[in-house]
């Protein structure tokens, strides 16, 4: 092979790729950085970040309900009801004016992830002077730089190298026998590269071509090049050749102890929407993670994305606002990562992940005449687990003050990934510091906590209530009420000390926010009782005394 050729078809690999059911996978292998740091590190944690490639919608993703007056105005041909069956869902009750805001229709498992205290939203996410190139975009956020800044290394790989320099090594071993980090799919994001520039391994779209590679080049460097660096550089693909064939074994195996809990992970959109979308692209890839982690898999970064976002038409379906691409896209999301993080605790994984999604930018506020969308700047980031610092942050965006018809940033997103890296990673403040991320240290989104989710977690307990009835003892007439965040099946009852049902007091579909109801006991024998409130999120009980 000539050397042009040869160095024309190695720059085109960035990680060693294979087929693990039935996905492609990309290996970031023979890194030091990487699998020293999972090696050496004390903890056990893990980070999923979910890409919305092509840039997602934010303001038919989370909808300002305290604007919904001028939301509408703007966007006429795609806004989202406010009412009717299909109408957006409040995804808080408890919050301010400026941050009542609505999901889409059709993200109803990510509001059960939020009652449940396992998500967080961020409004307004951007960068200064954000970037309209889906390219030069996605390359800032990959690089952790700001929009007049060009790195050859991305925010992952200077921090992982800034650990533990040196490339390759001696891994795998007996004590880190996997990759510290898997891209899902045939590319490798500038992320992960390091500050030489060099990627942490090498992407094929299938393992033919790699060996077919390595046998034109011939097993290793001839002498009289060995030295020079057209010599390294073949040695260097060689040793990650190597290596990578010993991680897709070791993946493999991991794949087939590993096993899934009887979650069902969705496969297709249950409405209307264009062929293309119908079939959930992310959840296999999130179902295969938490196999891998189940299987004994150490590795602690996993990349996985959901492509089809950039909705310029069609967003919408003319005939119906709340169907179409957009809508499918926002299910397959939704339904996905609901099917994950239950997956997770049903295996015991739940303490160790954390989700976040991110997206290149974000849309204009003022919808096109193509029943669509075209680029903007800011939009909202989810961020899910078991230790997530559940609610909002951030207001709703101040759709009276646009700029150029786009919406104001609120955050910076590396202060979101330095939360990641300090908070869960618990990276070093040189580490940080190395990644260029020590600017966003003191105000990074506080994401992370150390509380514990269940039925004492205030979080939910706060959205839902079962208040003390009035009075008690109660001898004829009692006052009962209740707080729940946000519309569903209710059943309150009455219990005798036997646990038997011995009155309803009020059962059906209920809205969310405060209600009250009178009921009138006498009919009750004198003692004592417990009324319980059930909801789909939790239960709640308390004592009565009947006189």
């Amino acid at each position: 092979m000539k050397r042009r050729k040869f160095i024309q078809s190695a720059s085109s690999l960035a990680t060693s790729s294979f087929m693990l059911g039935g996905i492609p996978v990309n290996v970031l292998a023979g890194s030091g950085a990487l699998q020293r740091v999972a090696g050496s590190s004390d903890t056990d944690r893990v980070v999923v970040l979910i890409q919305l490639h092509g840039g997602n919608d934010g303001l038919n993703t989370t909808v300002p309900l305290d604007q919904y007056a001028i939301y509408q105005h703007l966007r006429p041909n795609i806004a989202l009801p406010n009412g009717g069956n299909r109408r957006v869902i409040t995804l808080d009750h408890t919050v301010p004016s400026a941050q009542s805001l609505g999901l889409h229709p059709d993200m109803a498992d990510l509001k059960n992830l939020y009652d449940h205290g396992k998500m967080a939203v961020v409004q307004g996410v951007a960068y200064e002077n954000i970037n309209g190139s889906h390219f030069r975009s996605r390359d800032i956020w990959f690089m952790g730089a700001g929009y007049d800044e060009s790195f050859d290394s991305g925010w992952m790989g200077r921090y992982l190298d800034h650990e533990y320099p040196g490339f390759p090594d001696e891994y795998p071993n007996t004590s880190m026998p996997d990759p510290p980090a898997i891209e899902i799919g045939n590319v490798v994001s500038l992320a992960f590269h390091r500050a030489n520039g060099i990627p942490m391994g090498i992407s094929i779209q299938n393992p033919e071509q790699f060996y077919n590679l390595i046998n034109q080049v011939g097993g290793l460097p001839p002498e009289s090049i060995a030295n020079s660096y057209y010599g390294q550089e073949l040695k260097w693909i060689i040793d990650i050749e190597e290596k990578s064939n010993q991680y897709a074994s070791r993946l493999s195996e991991l794949y087939k102890s590993g096993k899934n809990s009887p979650v069902t992970y969705p496969e297709l959109y249950p409405f209307n929407a264009p062929a293309g979308v119908l079939r959930n692209q992310l959840a296999p890839q999130l179902k295969m993670v938490a196999r891998l982690l189940d299987g004994g898999c150490k590795t602690r970064v996993f990349l996985v994305r959901i492509g089809g976002f950039d909705t310029h038409a069609r967003q919408v379906e003319s005939f119906d606002a709340t169907m179409g691409i957009h809508s499918a896209l926002l299910y397959h999301l939704s339904s996905a990562v609901k099917a994950f993080q239950d997956d997770l605790r049903n295996l015991g994984l739940e303490d160790r992940v954390l989700t976040m999604t991110f997206s290149e930018f974000g849309r204009r506020a003022i919808s096109n005449g193509s029943f669509g969308s075209d680029h903007g700047t800011s939009a909202p980031m989810f961020v899910f687990g078991k230790h997530v610092n559940a609610g909002i942050f951030g207001d709703n965006p101040d759709l009276s003050n646009l700029r150029n018809g786009n919406l104001e940033q609120q955050f910076d997103y590396r202060q979101l990934f330095t939360s990641a890296l300090t908070d869960w990673l618990e990276a070093s403040d040189s580490a940080i510091q190395a990644t260029y991320f020590n600017d966003y240290v003191t105000n990074r989104v506080p994401l992370i906590g150390g509380r514990v989710v269940g039925l004492d977690n205030q979080f939910t307990n706060e959205r839902f209530r079962l208040n003390a009835c009035f009075p008690n003892p109660v001898q004829n007439l009692a006052n009962f009420s209740f707080f729940i965040n946000g519309e569903q099946n209710i059943s309150l009852k009455i219990l005798d000390v036997k646990g038997r049902e011995v009155m309803k007091i009020a059962e059906g579909r209920f809205g969310g926010g405060e209600h009250f109801i009178s009921k009138d006991l006498s009919q009750l024998s004198p003692g004592s009782y417990v009324y319980i409130l059930e909801t789909p999120i939790v239960n709640r009980s308390k004592k009565l005394v009947k006189l």
